[in-house]
This record gives structure tokens, sequence and C-alpha cells, in this order.
């Protein structure tokens, strides 16, 4: 078989290549006479993942719950918390904890050597999808963000966003350093999770309790939807002092001004390249005339932000928000998500995979700190959103508990920094799980606490047009 052996030579060379990009690579001894059983090994490890985001995800769905959820549980049970089905290296563990792995053990009778060479391709090989799910994940959110309507809700939305990352930030990595004495970065990176807040799932139960074009509901999605862009900031540069292991005061303003100009400077010059991409997919003929030319956008961004010292998300997000804006948006967005069907799924579960929730068992005492940890995590993130509501001015009569309750979950958006942040080494195994429990926790409350926030209102709530909201 010339084709697995291929994939592996070709990625031994990558992997040498782009280890001093910092890049998830893939094992550089594998021997090429394993090819296919890594194959075989990854394969097995795809039929897993998906089954879990499906039946997770429906699951959830039955439950009135989103989906995403669905498939971060189907992670955990798959993963190191449960079944043992997909498990990765760098959480700690070896060839014989896979289940998979004893498999085709079995099958090829493997030794012991050979085992975790294989373990050791397939654990990449999966590790790299789930990079490439990231960042069609960041794609399509940025497809998403409606730079117009962000224009159309004024300035009480920009307050709320400034708030709504400004407090849970500040008051999760103070409160973890100074009561917990978590080290600098780690604690960054947790107090960077409780940043952003996921506008899928506000969107969806404003929409469902006929809010969505309140007053209310328009702060919310437009906040959301600012809160989304100043999370990827500061997801990019946490991400990028994970990488230096320090944090240098001089380092941290130039990642801020630098992901700030990339951003607004991709927005900026999106307006003079949106009518040559445009004109390029109307010109090609062939299958993939939009998406390819669209990807290649998204990928040679997201390569730019890598180089830059930010992050990949960061580029792929500002493509995002970049083809948003052309007239081809629509039929985009059909074409990309059956791709992020396809890669965002591996992402999410390999997540909740890499999470061993048995740390923060209370029987055991040296797991105790974890779980207070934890707690005081859901704490803020709920505080820190609340306390938003109160941020509105010029509104008589506006609903502030609704809208400090709507930005509380935190959903894919909250995985994302989680994610970043196991695969970069800057966050241990007990601040993963209570990370994990914070984004489980505020994504299935909120849903039942916005209902009760809007029944409660003695106000009366005025239909207005976005437009209104401007001042």
């Amino acid at each position: 078989m010339i084709f697995p052996e291929l994939i592996v030579n070709s990625v031994t060379w990558v992997s040498s290549w782009s280890s001093e990009l910092q890049f998830p690579v893939l094992a550089t001894a594998t021997e090429s006479e394993y090819a296919p059983v890594v194959l075989t090994g990854v394969l097995l490890s795809l039929v897993v993942i998906y089954l879990a985001s499906k039946l997770g995800g429906e699951l959830s769905r039955m439950m009135d719950f989103p989906p995403v959820l669905g498939e971060l549980v189907g992670g955990v049970v798959v993963g190191a918390s449960a079944l043992h089905l997909l498990v990765f290296p760098e959480s700690g563990a070896i060839a014989s904890d896979s289940l998979i792995m004893k498999v085709l053990q079995y099958i090829d009778h493997l030794s012991p050597e050979a085992v975790n060479s294989v373990f050791q391709s397939q654990s990449e090989a999966i590790s790299i999808l789930a990079e490439l799910g990231v960042i069609v994940l960041l794609f399509e959110i940025g497809l998403e963000s409606d730079l117009r309507e962000l224009q159309k809700v004024g300035y009480q939305a920009a307050i709320v966003a400034c708030v709504g990352v400004a407090v849970p930030f500040v008051a999760g990595t103070a409160g973890l350093m100074f009561f917990f004495h978590t080290a600098a970065i780690p604690a960054i990176f947790a107090g960077a999770a409780l940043t952003a807040t996921s506008i899928g799932i506000t969107s969806k139960v404003l929409s469902e309790l006929g809010h969505l074009k309140s007053r209310e509901g328009q702060i919310i999605v437009g906040a959301a939807v600012i809160d989304d862009v100043l999370g990827i900031i500061v997801l990019a540069v946490v991400a990028s002092l994970a990488k230096t292991g320090e944090v240098d005061i001089l380092n941290v303003i130039y990642l801020i001004v630098s992901a700030t100009v990339f951003l607004i400077g991709s927005i900026f010059l999106g307006k003079f390249f949106n009518k040559t991409f445009v004109t390029i997919a109307d010109k090609l003929q062939t299958r993939g005339k939009l998406v390819i030319p669209a990807f290649i956008f998204a990928f040679f961004m997201a390569f730019i932000g890598n180089a830059i010292h930010l992050e990949a998300i960061l580029g792929a997000f500002a493509a995002g928000l970049v083809l948003d804006e052309t007239d081809k948006r629509k039929e985009l967005d059909q074409q990309v998500i059956p791709i992020a069907d396809i890669l965002v799924p591996i992402f999410f579960v390999s997540v909740g995979a890499r999470v061993d929730l048995g740390v923060l068992n209370p029987v055991v005492p040296e797991n105790q700190q974890g779980l207070i940890i934890a707690i005081f995590l859901v704490v803020v993130a709920i505080i820190g959103k609340i306390v938003t509501g109160w941020s509105v001015f010029g509104q008589p009569g506006v609903n502030r508990l609704a809208i400090g309750v709507g930005m509380i979950p935190r959903g894919e958006v909250g995985l994302v920094f989680l994610g970043i942040g196991a695969a970069s080494g800057a966050i241990d195994k007990p601040l993963q799980a209570a990370i994990i429990i914070m984004v489980i926790l505020t994504t299935f409350l909120a849903p039942p606490f916005l209902r009760l926030a809007f029944k409660q209102s003695v106000e009366t709530e005025e239909l207005v047009e976005p437009a209104d909201l401007i001042g």
C-alpha cells in the first residue's frame, strides 16, 4: 500500500520542518511498515469520534440543549474520563491505556514498541484534524458575524461587550492567582476562557422566546458578536504568551496591537478584495469554484496569523469577516457547512476526550482544590456576565437582568479556548476539568435562566428596529 506510506513519510518530513513553528506534529520516527496500521487506527478513531458526536448531539437536541454540548459530553464518555477509546499522549496517556490500540495490537500482532509508535502517529493525526476543525470553525463564525449588524446596534452593545470581557477576565485571572496561587500563564488562560459568549446559543433561545428583535435581544446579539471579536484577540494574545512561557509587558502590548491591527486591517483591505474574489469565483467553471478560493484565502490568512506570532484561528476568523461582506455570502455559507460538519466534531470530541473528570473526584483529598476552582470559575463566569446588564445606559425600561443572563453561555467559544490551552500545555488537568465544567454549566443554565428573566420582567417589551438603538 503506497498511499499510507507516502502519508507517513511526507508527514515525517513536514513534522521536522513544522516543529520550529510550534505546530502539532506527527511522531518523527514512525516506521513505514506500520503506515497501514496507523491509517487503520486513524479510521477507527474517526468512527468513534463521529459516533460519539452524533449520538451526543442527538441526545442533547432531544433535551433541548445545544448539540455542541452533546458532542463535548460524547468526547468525555469515549475519552480519558470513561471508555478510554480516544486518549492522547500529551494528556499523559500511554498506548496500553487506549482500547483502540489494544484492538490493533490484537489484529496485527504488534510488538509493544510498534504499538507505541502507532499510538503516537495516530494521536497526532487526530490532533492535526482537530486543529483543522477549529480553523474551519472560526472561519464559519467569522462568516456568521455580520459587520453591518454590528454597526446598527450602536454603542450600547459595544459597552456591554467590553464589560463582559473585562470583568470575568480580570476577576478570573486575579482570583486564581490570589486565592489558589495559580501560575500567571494558566491563570491568564483560564481568565480568557471566561470572556467570550456563544452567540449561536443565545440567538437560538432569544428566537424561541420571540425576543430576538426586542431592545434586549438586539443588544445581547450585538454584544455577543463584538464579544467574540474581542475574545479571539484575547485568545491570540494568551496563546502566544503560552508559547514563550512568560509574561513580558512589551510582548503583551505588541500582541494586542498586532492582533487588533491585523483584524481591523484585514477587514479594511477586504473591502477592496471582495470584488476580486467574486470575479474570480464567477470565472471559474469546475467544482468548488466558490468554496476552494474561499478556503485558499482562509488558510492563507491563518498562515499569516501564525507567521506574525499570533494564532492561525485569528486569521481564519478575519477571513470569515472579510468574505461575509461579499455578494456570495449566503451561497458560501451553505458550502462551508458540510465541511464544518466533517471537521468541527473532531475538535469538540477531542477536547472532551482529553479531559479527565476523575481529577475532580472529591473523595481524593488532592482533588478537592480542583473542585473548588471549578466552583469558583462557574461563579465568576455567571456573575461576570450578569453585571453587564447594568452597563446599559440611556435605555429606560430595559430588562437589564435579561441582558446579563443572555451573555452567560460560553458554548463552542469557551471550548476553543480550552482546546488551544490544553494543546499548548499551558493548562494542567485539574484546570482543564474546571474549565470544561464551567462551559457545560453556563451553557446548560443560560436558556432556563433567560426564560425566567423575561418571564419575571414587569416591563412591557417594546419591539424596535435595530437602527433605533444607535442612540
